[in-house]
């Protein structure tokens, strides 16, 4: 009967938009579901630095160079602010981390593939930042607490990475026959897999139900996909190129545009492992580790030595009132 009540008074709170908090009782489904979309997101934006950082030397120019080193520390940051969201839900970042090496958690499948030209940064900054921002947004009216204020930063950070990639596309869009064919090229390969970023459709995902219920979610995977070709067929208009969808056409009487059908066996082959760079992507997240390894012992040894130092130093010290009576 308690377990009831406790149930009813939580569901009461998501209804009229109280925010859960680490301390609250929550069902262990709603904990559970949180741990499994916050690591994942924070294991989305660790392992997404890879796909850029493989460009920061082979920038253009000084001033791209700056710009990328900027964005992939920003991703480093994100990582670390839902790290730390999803550890007031009792779980610890080692343990959430081993869970990435090992191939058991996910992470968003849009960075197992390459980034091929320089093209790939703007493509990645206006598509696949552009979908990311049209998730994320809404989570900062999430129903629990620490994820929703997390994001606050997230998504204004993640916008400007937006528009920053929207501009180089522009800059290639506006240059030579070659820098235009790149332009367009990087849209072509990049286009699709940022429609499946999404996730599957509302048909057939398993959790969307549930976390509409208790607010995690705010809308649907299949909701948010079409908001992103909406805004985004309108944009590539400016760019002068075009999506790579030929059945790509606005519908008046949805007042929408409809799209082609989505090839989804490559979705979830690339989730399975089996995308172009899903091993590479691993291999470089375990080679980090344990090289790592000696920075970490390190940090852990003079963190030990700090506290004993001071435990040492404690106990000589005169209590308040010997130091008053001096």
């Amino acid at each position: 009967m308690q377990a009831v009540d406790a149930a009813e008074r939580f569901q009461h709170k998501i209804d009229t938009e109280i925010k859960i908090e680490p301390k609250d009782w929550m069902p262990e489904k709603y904990r559970q579901t949180l741990i499994r979309q916050i690591s994942q997101h924070a294991h989305s934006e660790i392992v997404g630095m890879l796909p850029e950082a493989n460009w920061i030397s082979r920038a253009p120019t000084l001033k791209r160079k700056a710009i990328l080193m900027a964005k992939v520390q920003d991703e480093a940051g994100h990582g670390l602010y839902l790290y730390s969201a999803a550890e007031t839900l009792g779980i610890s970042r080692h343990e959430m981390y081993q869970q990435l090496l090992s191939g058991k958690a996910k992470y968003s499948s849009i960075f197992n593939y390459p980034t091929l030209t320089w093209a790939d940064m703007g493509a990645i900054g206006w598509l696949v930042d552009g979908a990311a921002i049209m998730n994320q947004v809404p989570l900062c009216r999430t129903s629990y607490g620490p994820y929703a204020r997390a994001m606050v930063r997230v998504c204004k950070e993640e916008s400007f990475h937006q528009r920053q990639g929207f501009e180089t596309l522009l800059v290639l869009s506006q240059g030579t026959a070659e820098q235009r064919a790149m332009c367009q090229d990087a849209i072509n390969r990049w286009w699709w897999p940022s429609v499946m970023m999404f996730g599957p459709p509302d048909d057939e995902s398993p959790n969307t139900q549930q976390s509409m219920q208790w607010k995690i979610k705010r809308f649907t995977n299949d909701e948010l996909r079409q908001k992103f070709v909406d805004i985004c067929a309108e944009q590539v208009k400016t760019l002068g190129m075009t999506l790579p969808d030929p059945d790509l056409r606005w519908n008046e009487e949805r007042n929408h545009y409809d799209f082609g059908a989505i090839n989804w066996n490559e979705f979830w082959e690339v989730l399975k492992g089996n995308g172009p760079c899903n091993k590479q992507r691993l291999d470089a997240r375990n080679k980090a580790w344990d090289d790592g390894a000696w920075v970490r012992e390190a940090a852990a040894a003079y963190a030990e030595k700090q506290r004993s130092g001071q435990s040492e130093m404690g106990s000589d010290m005169p209590t308040l009132n010997e130091q008053k009576a001096a």
